[in-house]
């Protein structure tokens, strides 16, 4: 396969007419250049998607045997799980694999992006499906294969690896509803993509069996004591409600924690599901109704799926749903 060209510091002199010593000592430091050069010179390496080389000169022409993995948190326990997974295939094949994080926000990614292919990584695994132009940009010239995880439910170019989170979201609320649950409220947090499909799932079940929809939602990070302080509000806000779904089991958990608190019956009073399956939700008593999604399994696939494509092995399905399990533990 024909590579793209990726720009150089020459292709941007040679198009502003200037030196590729200019140039660089711009990216060094600008204020070593005029003014109205170094305006041109930002245009230009914008229009470009000129990314710098940190790699040493003979890596530039060959594999650097290194992937990069973009993932929105590392403190996030659905993430590490994935990250092992991915560390359990990369590393027998003798893989390095160069993390980083961007907080939930798609223009730190699209910064990371750009520190992980200056060095020049053979391939790429997202987390997100949603980017900036200059990150799709910036992905077309490296040329390399990428691979998207978590969310299998939307098309894109990139060949994802996950499940379909409305499709799990609506099935737990459906259960929740079968198990006589009718006033149910959807705790939503950060407001990312993947919690907003799980509102379109939450939404689907209540909408299907001619209930009304609720959501109490913050840009707060995901927390045990965020979810206490949702159950409160919920209380206040919604005083027949006997029902809670979590984008989360850290908000579940919280909100279960604080129904003992308060003396409120878990599940006579209200069911509580959260989603993913973390191991403490498991753990506790009553023990956590939950959507178990295989993060672990995601990781490994996707890292051997995008092994394959630096090794030119070609796909078989654009699309890998590893699918989930409804958990229905003893809060339901």
């Amino acid at each position: 396969m024909t590579k793209t060209k990726r720009p150089t510091l020459q292709d941007i002199a040679d198009h502003l007419g200037i030196t590729k010593m200019t140039v660089s000592r711009f990216l060094r430091n600008p204020d070593t250049v005029a003014p109205e050069t170094q305006i041109r010179i930002a245009e230009a390496i914008e229009s470009f998607s000129y990314i710098p080389n940190k790699a040493p000169n003979i890596l530039s022409k060959a594999k650097s045997g290194a992937i990069g993995v973009l993932v929105p948190s590392l403190t996030n326990a659905v993430f590490a799980n994935v990250i092992r997974g991915i560390e359990q295939v990369t590393d027998s094949a003798g893989y390095q694999t160069m993390l980083a994080h961007f907080g939930y926000s798609i223009e730190k990614e699209e910064k990371r992006l750009e520190s992980l292919l200056s060095y020049n990584v053979d391939g790429v695994i997202l987390s997100e499906n949603i980017h900036t132009e200059r990150t799709q940009k910036m992905l077309e010239i490296a040329d390399i294969p990428v691979i998207q995880i978590m969310d299998t439910g939307e098309i894109s170019k990139y060949q994802a690896v996950g499940f379909d989170n409305v499709s799990a979201a609506q099935a737990m609320v459906e259960t929740m509803i079968l198990r006589g649950h009718q006033n149910i409220v959807y705790f939503a947090v950060r407001m990312d993509k993947r919690t907003k499909l799980k509102q379109t799932g939450y939404e689907n079940a209540m909408e299907k069996h001619g209930l009304t929809p609720h959501s109490i939602s913050t840009q707060a990070h995901s927390s045990f004591s965020l979810g206490s302080e949702l159950l409160q509000q919920a209380i206040k806000q919604y005083p027949s409600m006997d029902g809670i779904f979590c984008t989360n089991d850290d908000l579940a958990i919280g909100a279960l924690f604080e129904c003992q608190r308060l003396g409120i019956g878990v599940p006579q009073q209200i069911g509580i599901a959260g989603f993913h399956g973390h191991d403490v939700g498991q753990s506790i008593t009553p023990q956590l109704a939950t959507v178990i999604t295989p993060r672990f399994e995601i990781g490994q696939i996707a890292a051997q799926e995008l092994l394959n494509r630096i090794n030119g092995i070609p796909y078989r399905s654009a699309v890998i749903n590893l699918g989930y399990d409804i958990h229905l533990g003893e809060t339901l």
